[in-house]
């Protein structure tokens, strides 16, 4: 059995959980969803509308605000009485920092950052990029289970989530919360703007790279995301120079996206950007170089000057 740790907070789940849920289904393997927090009755039930098992609710008032000693201590109990074979999460910053000190609680191993499972030689095969993307590495992991794994945002759809037919089965899971082994105060995610948002969670981006050639043609990439109610992303070097915030930075060094449409504005396609957005699920990339690597994953492809096409496009856009 498979024992997905769902994410939520303040009642409102992280859809990305849904894409370790469709890492799990896949695997053929009983599948069972466990989630943590105070007050989980509406997520609970959003999840039981997956085909899984069971949803297991760890909730205390305790754990109604995130921290890794809480979140160690209750999902170590979880995971003891449940006795999964696997434990399978979304690779997002909160399964970064708790998840590897919960498996090392548990004394087990832990493969992070997945873009692939599959079956091989009796066993399950956990499939990771290696050295920025340039190779990927087949990790079979030894010894006792249960296994953990989390997966790389993007590299599973949520749109091929089974649905169950009736609703799956919500279980209360009981914990032990000592208050006083609860160390940390966790401050809010860090955002260097009021305005930045998680682009793990956009349904459209818009992104430049070097293309734009210089800090007032930002204008025009804005103007352009504002008329697909995108939000804006970059390339490293665009936020190297500081013509973005970093938290807008797609790449291996930056965020991991998968969209509903990336729009690629004069991005060469550097490995270290594309394994940020390559889970996207259309890519439409504008470059002038017709060689480029950006045209090797995307979707469609136009060869030409964004400051000729992205005008053209606005204007064609004006009217809706």
């Amino acid at each position: 059995m498979i024992l997905v740790i769902a994410e939520q907070k303040d009642g409102v789940l992280n859809k990305t959980s849904y894409e370790a849920v469709v890492a799990a289904q896949q695997t053929g393997q009983p599948v069972q969803v466990a989630v943590a927090g105070h007050q989980l009755t509406d997520v609970a039930n959003e999840l039981a509308g997956a085909a899984v098992e069971a949803v297991l609710t760890v909730d205390d008032p305790a754990l109604a605000t995130y921290t890794p000693d809480g979140f160690v201590g209750a999902f170590a109990e979880v995971v003891q009485a449940v006795g999964p074979g696997f434990v399978f999460l979304s690779h997002t910053y909160q399964t970064r920092e708790f998840a590897p000190r919960l498996a090392a609680r548990l004394g087990r191993c832990m493969v992070t950052d997945c873009v692939a499972v599959k079956q091989g030689e009796g066993q399950l095969l956990f499939v990771r990029p290696m050295f920025q993307g340039k190779f990927v590495a087949d990790v079979a992991p030894t010894g006792e289970g249960p296994h953990f794994a989390s997966f790389q945002i993007g590299a599973f759809r949520p749109d091929a989530l089974a649905l169950g037919e009736t609703a799956a089965d919500v279980r209360p899971q009981e914990v032990t919360i000592d208050p006083g082994a609860v160390r940390q105060t966790v401050e809010p995610p860090f955002q260097e703007a009021k305005q930045a948002v998680d682009l793990t969670q956009a349904g459209r981006i818009v992104a430049v790279g070097r293309g734009i050639k210089a800090e007032e043609h930002i204008a025009l990439v804005q103007d352009l995301a504002e008329k697909l109610e995108a939000e804006v992303a970059a390339s490293r070097p665009i936020c190297d120079s500081g013509w973005l915030p970093m938290d807008r930075q797609v790449g291996s060094s930056g965020q991991t996206v998968a969209p509903k449409l990336y729009l690629a504005l004069g991005i060469s396609g550097a490995i270290q950007h594309l394994v940020g957005m390559k889970g996207s699920r259309t890519i439409v990339a504008i470059n002038k170089d017709a060689d480029a690597p950006i045209f090797e994953v995307a979707d469609y492809g136009i060869v030409g000057d964004l400051f000729e096409v992205v005008p053209a496009i606005v204007a064609a856009l004006g009217d809706e």
